[in-house]
């Protein structure tokens, strides 16, 4: 379970309401909730889990391929 969140007031209703949203999207907790809307089955937790660690693992070797293509870029040098 995560730990409470706090937002203070300080009269502006609006903008607590805002901030707590953006604490509560940052935590994951909108994504916990559409997650756990319904029952899902341990298998279909342990494919879910496995699909998205290998998004994630692509992700990063992008990263660091884009990463390692600007670096050659800059070694290079103009006119070169």
């Amino acid at each position: 379970m995560t730990s409470p969140l706090e937002v203070e007031v300080n009269g502006d209703i609006e903008k607590a309401f805002k901030n707590l949203k953006k604490k509560m999207a940052f935590e994951g907790i909108f994504k916990e909730l559409k997650r756990r809307r319904y029952y899902e089955k341990p298998s279909v937790e342990k494919k879910r889990k496995k699909e998205e660690a290998e998004r994630r693992r692509l992700k990063k070797m992008r990263r660091m391929a884009a990463q390692q293509s600007r670096t050659k870029k800059v070694q290079r040098g103009p006119g070169m």
